[in-house]
């Protein structure tokens, strides 16, 4: 297997194990509540007739969820690489009422069409630092912007400086993430793309330190987490 495909199975492994043994909305994991960064977006959506989100990386509805319970008619399409994350998330929308609402599509986000002009809110949750290459990157980024409609939402928090080591010998080790920018090249990135036509609501950075199961073994990751909010107007 080549580096992309290794990273992208003990993703899978890691997030397959966290989803068969966390219940959603429940105590014990980040599945436990929704972001409310993302959720605090909606007030600009609350006089909207039908709103349109899309939810890329939408793992089994943590956010998807309590969107889709928030507005009053729409409808959020959520992509997601992983056939657990989408079999979960169509079990959680049917228990918690909203499966009407939620469209799961199973997809790499590259790979994934964005209807421009398309969507009302469009989020991407620890989800775009696991496009394989920078070019990736660039392209989700500009169908993105294409994607959204006038006045609509862009929210993303993205994962950057990541480090991992061992928790028992502090031994550091090759990060598992298909791309781990520096803070200032994925800002450099995210400015230039939303400098014209954009109104800024949030950008801030968060250094975060969690320990995470790597094969088995106990790993301490740090990052640093980048969440960007923006406006078309």
């Amino acid at each position: 297997m080549n580096r992309i495909e290794v990273i992208r199975k003990s993703e899978k492994d890691y997030h397959d194990y966290c989803y068969d043994h966390n219940k959603l909305f429940e105590k014990g994991s980040w599945l436990y509540m929704p972001v409310s960064t993302v959720m605090e977006q909606l007030k600009v959506l609350k006089n909207k007739d039908f709103v349109r989100v899309l939810d890329l990386g939408s793992g089994v509805g943590r956010n998807s969820i309590p969107i889709a319970q928030k507005i009053r008619d729409g409808e959020v399409v959520c992509v997601d690489l992983l056939d657990s994350a989408i079999n979960h998330l169509r079990r959680y929308s049917q228990s918690y009422g909203v499966k009407e609402k939620i469209k799961p599509i199973q997809s790499d986000l590259v790979d994934f069409p964005i209807e421009p002009n398309g969507y009302d809110y469009i989020i991407a949750v620890s989800s775009l630092e696991h496009v394989a290459t920078i070019d990736d990157f660039r392209y989700v980024l500009q169908q993105i912007v294409k994607g959204t409609k006038h006045n609509g939402i862009n929210c993303l928090i993205i994962n950057s400086n990541m480090e991992e080591r061992l928790v028992e010998t502090n031994q550091p080790l090759d990060v598992t993430m298909e791309l781990n920018l520096p803070t200032c090249k994925l800002l450099e990135e995210l400015n230039q793309v939303y400098s014209q036509g954009w109104k800024m609501i949030d950008s801030h950075s968060k250094l975060l330190d969690f320990t995470i199961s790597r094969a088995g073994q106990p790993v301490r990751l740090t990052t640093t987490a980048v969440t960007y909010v923006a406006q078309l107007i």
